[in-house]
């Protein structure tokens, strides 16, 4: 199910607009685009944030997954993504409802040169 999940994800970044979004994540989902930022709440909200984030979806990037841990209906995924000009590596951390979907989504991305601690 989590590999499905996964791959879902995927193909609706690269598909257009927002309807594959309602396959992956419930209407009142959170998402959570840094542990540290107010989360995006409900189906509307993440289908505007994914618009704007994406250059659209014929954009070139490749996506590699792993699955850390699974602890009941919670999910712990590292992500790596390359674009030609950026990289990143994601923890995801993933709450299932009982239908398969997201009920809660948190990133934890990370990119080449980003700073290991806060500034003093």
């Amino acid at each position: 199910m989590i590999e499905d999940w996964i791959a879902g994800y995927e193909r609706a970044w690269r598909t257009a607009g927002t309807e594959p979004l309602r396959k992956l994540f419930s209407e009142d989902a959170t998402y959570w685009m840094s542990p540290y930022e107010e989360p995006l709440v409900g189906l509307e909200r993440i289908g505007e944030m994914w618009e704007s984030e994406r250059e659209g979806p014929d954009e070139a990037f490749s996506m590699a997954s792993e699955i850390v841990a699974v602890d009941g209906d919670v999910a712990v995924v590292r992500v790596d993504v390359r674009y030609s000009d950026r990289e990143y590596r994601d923890l995801w951390l993933i709450r299932f409802a009982d239908d398969g979907r997201a009920a809660s989504f948190e990133e934890w991305p990370y990119w080449p040169g980003q700073p290991l601690a806060a500034p003093r």
